[in-house]
């Protein structure tokens, strides 16, 4: 990856260029998830669905063995209620090719991967896809190992492969990059309501201040 697509402006996610993977959020990976609190990780999955929803962002669902490793996560299903997630043999997503051909008949470039577990399903098509002219970026905070050292180790070796690490809120953020595209305000701060922990209590803080009268006002 050239250190062209890595610094600048260009380098910034835009809604127009990116392309959403989410892969193996299910109910055996969730099992065995403890690099992170496991209702964190779900949290901001669902959040990050939502935000490529709210962007017209392409988002591709896939699970591994789902008749024994469990359907997606109900949350993430309900964003996408009339998507079948791509159901797989293949440990590495992008070594099916039906996953792939999905990601590129999009066009799109800015390929950006959360899943379960980072060690492997995020960090195998992550470094292949990397490998073959993909920019890609791998959301941490809503993706997890079956350790913290498996996702920390996963996320070094995806850094020294050309990938991206970044969070489902810096995601968000980029997609929006400015207040006047006010058509995707409403749906941002919902997003950062239901799922914006701290920063969405601190909303809804700052909204009721704004709402409640002064003393002059009365």
């Amino acid at each position: 990856m050239s250190t062209e697509n890595k610094a600048g402006l260009g380098a910034l996610l835009t809604p127009e260029e990116s392309v959403l993977a989410l892969i193996d959020h299910q109910p055996f990976q969730v099992a065995n998830l403890h690099s992170h609190e496991p209702t964190m990780v779900i949290n901001n999955a669902v959040g990050l669905a939502k935000a490529a929803k709210v962007f017209d962002v392409p988002t591709i669902l896939t699970t591994v063995l789902e008749e024994r490793g469990g359907l997606l996560l109900q949350g993430l299903q309900d964003v996408f209620p009339e998507q079948k997630p791509i159901n797989r043999t293949f440990v590495n997503t992008w070594q099916d090719e039906r996953v792939v051909d999905a990601v590129k008949a999009t066009g799109r470039k800015k390929l950006i991967i959360a899943g379960l577990w980072t060690e492997v399903c995020v960090a195998m098509p992550a470094i292949q896809a990397a490998g073959e002219g993909f920019e890609v970026f791998v959301v941490t905070d809503a993706s997890g190992g079956a350790s913290k050292e498996a996702h920390d180790m996963a996320v070094r070796r995806m850094v020294q492969a050309g990938v991206t690490p970044i969070t489902w809120l810096a995601v968000m953020s980029e997609w929006q990059r400015d207040w006047a595209r006010e058509k995707t305000v409403p749906g941002i701060v919902e997003v950062l309501a239901q799922h914006g922990g701290a920063s969405g209590v601190a909303y809804a803080w700052e909204t009721q201040l704004l709402a409640t009268p002064t003393g002059n006002d009365v």
